[in-house]
C-alpha cells in the first residue's frame, strides 16, 4: 500500500498523461483530484511546479471546455492560500487580465470561480501587490451590468472585492500628518496656494518673513483650519489622518473651479456663518470612512456591495468631491453657524446613508439624488418615520392628537408672551452701516404695552421703569416681516443685506401707522418675538419653531398618554357597542334597603 505522498504523485503523473484530453475526461478527473484534495491527505505544497503549469494551462487557454476551466479555477483558487510559494508561482502564470477575460463572459458559474480566484489571489496579496493589480473598480463591472441577476455567492465575492480595494486607503487614514515631512508640507501649502493663487504672485522679498507667515496663517482660516498657525496639527488626528489631506488635495486638483468656489463664497461670509472647508473635510473623510467600513476585516457573510463602485476610477476620492459639496449646500439650506457643525455633519451623513441604500448605478446617479434629498427633505422623512414608530397613523392616536393640539398651542402661546415678557435686546442698524448703539424692548407683565429704550452696552435685562417709550398693545395694527419691512427697503451700497432680511420684523402702530423696526440677534429669537406679536394681534403663531415645539411636546405627551399601551396594537376602528338588555332587571332597588 503506497503513502499518500507516492499516491498523488502517481494522481499527478496520470492527470499530465490526459492533456491532450479534453472535456468530459478531464474534467471528471479534475472533479476526483478535488475530491481527494478534500480530504486533507496530503498537504497543497506537494504538488509540483510542472502540475501546477499543465492547471493553469487549462486556465489559460481560450478553446477549452467550461466545467474543465472552472474546476480548474477552484483548484488554483484553494491552492493559493495554503502557501506564499504558491501563491507566487499562481499570480506568475495566472494573469489579472486573463482573470477579467473570464469575467466578461456570459457564463455565470465560470464567472463566479474566476471572481473566487481573484479574490483568493488578492486576500493573500500584500498591499503593494494589489495597488499594482490596480483598485478593483473595473473588476466586477460586467458582472454588475450583467442581465442575469445574481446569486448570493456572487453578491458576497462582489462585497469582498469592493471592501478589498477600499482597504487600500487604510494606511493613510491610520497614518497622523507628521508636520516635518517636506511632502506633505507641500500638499498642505498646495492647498493654500490654489484658492489663493492671485494672492500669492508677489515676487520673493516683498514681503517680510513675519508679514508671509502672518498672511499664511490668515489664509488657512480662510481654508477652515482650527489651527491656522500650524494646520498640520488638524490632519495629526487619525483616523482620517493624511486620508482627509489627500482627498482635499483630489478636490483642488481635479475639480478647481468647484475648490475656489467653495472657499470663495465661504471667505465672504461672516466668520460664524462660514463653513470651513478644512475641518469639514477631515470629519466627512471619517464620516465616508464609517459608512464604506474602511479598516474593518470582511464579512464572511455580508453582501452589502455599492453597484456606483464598479466601473469607476478612483471612487473614493470623487465620492468624497461630491460630498463636500453637498456640505456646503447643506450649511446654506439650515442657515448653519459654526455651532451647529456637529448638526451639519449628522444631516450629511444621514443624506448619504439615505442615497446609498437605494443602491444607485453610477457616481453620477448618486450625485443626483443625494442633492435632491435636501434638508427639508430630512426633515419630512424624520417626521414621517417619527409617525410610525410611535403608531401615531391609528385612526385614535391621530383623534388623540387633534385633542392636544389646541392645549399644546396655547402652553406654547404662554411660552411667547413669557419670552417677551423677559425682553431682548436688540442692535440699532442704520441704512449706512452697522451701529453699536443698543435698545431693549419688553412687553408688560399684563401683555398691555410694549416698553423700549435705549440701553448701554453691558446692561443685559434693564428694569422697565427705565425703558421710557412704550406703544399700546391695543394701538398695534399689523406685524411685518422681511422685505415688506420698511427698513429693509432701504437698500445700502446697492445690495441688499441677506442677514437682515432673514432676522428683520416691525410693528405698525397707531393711526399714523408708524413703524418700530427689529433686527432680531438671532433667528430663534426672530421666532419667539414674531410669534409672540402674532399673539398679541389674535392671530396665528407662523414660524418654523412653532412646529417644530408642537412636534416635540405632541411626541413626549402621546408617549406619556400611551405608555400603558406599550407592544399592544391599536385598532383603527373602536369596537362595536353592544345591544341594550332586553330588561333592566338586574338593577339594585334601593327602596327595598331603606325599609
Amino acid at each position: 500500500m503506497c503513502s499518500g505522498s507516492a499516491f498523488l504523485q502517481r494522481w499527478m503523473f496520470m492527470l499530465c498523461s490526459l492533456i491532450p484530453c479534453t472535456g468530459e475526461i478531464l474534467a471528471h478527473t479534475l472533479k476526483a483530484f478535488m475530491e481527494l484534495m478534500e480530504h486533507d491527505f496530503v498537504s497543497w505544497e506537494t504538488l509540483s511546479a510542472a502540475f501546477i503549469k499543465k492547471i493553469v494551462s487549462y486556465v489559460n487557454m481560450n478553446a477549452m471546455d467550461a466545467s474543465v476551466q472552472q474546476l480548474s479555477m477552484s483548484i488554483l483558487e484553494n491552492m493559493v492560500p495554503s502557501s506564499r510559494v504558491l501563491f507566487e508561482l499562481v499570480k506568475k502564470e495566472v494573469t489579472v487580465d486573463r482573470l477579467l477575460t473570464h469575467l466578461q463572459v456570459t457564463n455565470v458559474q465560470l464567472q463566479l470561480k474566476a471572481t473566487a480566484l481573484l479574490i483568493a489571489l488578492l486576500l493573500a496579496a500584500t498591499d503593494a501587490e494589489r495597488r499594482v493589480w490596480g483598485s478593483g473598480q473595473h473588476w466586477g463591472a460586467n458582472i454588475i451590468h450583467s442581465s442575469e441577476p445574481l446569486g448570493d455567492e456572487m453578491a458576497h465575492y462582489l462585497y469582498v472585492l469592493q471592501s478589498l480595494s477600499l482597504n487600500l486607503h487604510e494606511h493613510r487614514m491610520r497614518t497622523s500628518m507628521d508636520p516635518y515631512s517636506q511632502e506633505q508640507r507641500d500638499l498642505l501649502q498646495s492647498l493654500r496656494q490654489a484658492a489663493f493663487e492671485s494672492e500669492n504672485d508677489a515676487p520673493a522679498g516683498t514681503f517680510s518673513t513675519e508679514r508671509r507667515r502672518s498672511l499664511c496663517a490668515k489664509e488657512f482660516r480662510k481654508l477652515g483650519f482650527m489651527n491656522n498657525s500650524n494646520p498640520a496639527e488638524d490632519l495629526r488626528r487619525a483616523p482620517p489622518g493624511l486620508l482627509a489631506l489627500d482627498n482635499m488635495v483630489y478636490f483642488s486638483r481635479h475639480t478647481p473651479s468647484a475648490y475656489s468656489r467653495f472657499i470663495l463664497e465661504n471667505s465672504s461670509r461672516e466668520d460664524k456663518h462660514e463653513c470651513p472647508f478644512a475641518r469639514s473635510s477631515i470629519q466627512l473623510t471619517l464620516i465616508l470612512c464609517e459608512i464604506l467600513h474602511i479598516g474593518e476585516q470582511c464579512s464572511e457573510t455580508a453582501q452589502a456591495f455599492y453597484p456606483m463602485f464598479f466601473g469607476q476610477d478612483h471612487f473614493f476620492e470623487e465620492l468624497f468631491c461630491i460630498c463636500i459639496q453637498l456640505v456646503n449646500k447643506t450649511w446654506k439650506e439650515m442657515r448653519a453657524t459654526q455651532e451647529d457643525f456637529d448638526k451639519v455633519l449628522q444631516v450629511v451623513r444621514e443624506q448619504i446613508t439615505r442615497t446609498l441604500t437605494l443602491k444607485p448605478t453610477s457616481l453620477e446617479l448618486f450625485k443626483t439624488r443625494v442633492n435632491a434629498l435636501n434638508y427639508s427633505e430630512i426633515l419630512k422623512l424624520r417626521q414621517t418615520e417619527r409617525l410610525h414608530q410611535e403608531e401615531t397613523l391609528a385612526v385614535p392616536v391621530l383623534e388623540l392628537r387633534e385633542r392636544l393640539k389646541p392645549e399644546l398651542l396655547e402652553l406654547i402661546r404662554q411660552q411667547r408672551l413669557l419670552r417677551l415678557c423677559e425682553g431682548t435686546l436688540f442692535r440699532k442698524i442704520s441704512s449706512r452701516r452697522r451701529q453699536d448703539k443698543l435698545w431693549y424692548c419688553r412687553l408688560s407683565p399684563n401683555h398691555k404695552v410694549l416698553h423700549y429704550g435705549d440701553v448701554e452696552e453691558g446692561v443685559h435685562s434693564p428694569p422697565i421703569e427705565s425703558l421710557t417709550e412704550k406703544i399700546p398693545v391695543a394701538d398695534m395694527k399689523a406685524l411685518l416681516v422681511g422685505k415688506e419691512c420698511p427698513h429693509t427697503k432701504e437698500k445700502s451700497s446697492g445690495k441688499q443685506n441677506k442677514d437682515v432680511l432673514e432676522l428683520a420684523f416691525s410693528i405698525v402702530y397707531d393711526v399714523e401707522e408708524y413703524c418700530l423696526n427689529f433686527v432680531a440677534p438671532t433667528r430663534y429669537e426672530f421666532c419667539l418675538w414674531t410669534d409672540g406679536l402674532n399673539v398679541l394681534l389674535g392671530k396665528e403663531m407662523t414660524s418654523e419653531r412653532t412646529q417644530t415645539d408642537l412636534d416635540i411636546l405632541l411626541s413626549m405627551e402621546l408617549k406619556l398618554r400611551l405608555l400603558d399601551l406599550e407592544n399592544i396594537s391599536i385598532p383603527d376602528n373602536p369596537p362595536p357597542v353592544p345591544k341594550p338588555p332586553s330588561n333592566l332587571n338586574f338593577c339594585y332597588d334601593f327602596s327595598h334597603a331603606e325599609q
